[in-house]
């Protein structure tokens, strides 16, 4: 059964944030995030509980998201605040580890926030899902599955319950990006 609960940023969970995913500069303070406990289904068919960090304008949202991917039993392999990598989007994504809230710029485009900055992104089994620009694949290690003709445990692909879940409150897909495909990314504003 599907479990959930939006919690506020406590000290705790500050102090497990601050300074590796939040600090002082970030676009949005601690008290405008949510800590979500989603249920989810893993790679090995059983039910773990993950977290996710996301603004506090969209927490009713995601949740909602999970729930449908929770009935859908997509798998997700790992779902840890990425301060359990350091902060590190690259270490994060090479965990295949589903992630929100990270006050970091956009990767390659120094001096501009990424929406993981606010909040309002979130990438989904990042290792199966890369980022892909012609022959540029993000995280490197997920060139295996750049090709989306074989689908693989955790993949997302156009049309389905991933894409739908997010588009039901109104957040995009990467996939569906013409120049490059974020295969992993959902976000409130469509970049």
């Amino acid at each position: 059964m599907f479990a959930s609960e939006v919690l506020l940023i406590d000290d705790p969970t500050a102090a497990r944030m601050t300074p590796t995913s939040w600090r002082q500069g970030c676009p949005v303070g601690l008290e405008d995030l949510r800590l979500l406990h989603l249920s989810h289904w893993t790679f090995d068919g059983a039910v773990a509980q993950g977290e996710l960090v996301v603004h506090a304008d969209h927490a009713e949202g995601i949740v909602s998201v999970f729930a449908a991917l929770f009935d859908a039993r997509f798998p997700i392999e790992r779902m840890e605040l990425v301060d359990e990598h350091g902060g590190d989007d690259q270490v994060s994504m090479r965990a295949n580890n589903t992630s929100g809230f990270n006050c970091r710029e956009v990767a390659y485009s120094p001096g501009r926030w990424s929406n993981h900055a606010f909040g309002t992104a979130i990438d989904i089994n990042p290792l199966i899902n890369p980022y892909v620009q012609g022959d540029f694949i993000d995280p490197p290690t997920g060139a295996d599955f750049a090709d989306r003709s074989v689908p693989q445990t955790g993949m997302i692909l156009p049309g389905d319950v991933v894409v739908q879940a997010f588009a039901a409150i109104g957040w995009s897909w990467g996939g569906n990006w013409t120049s490059a495909k974020d295969y992993q990314h959902f976000s409130a504003s469509g970049t």
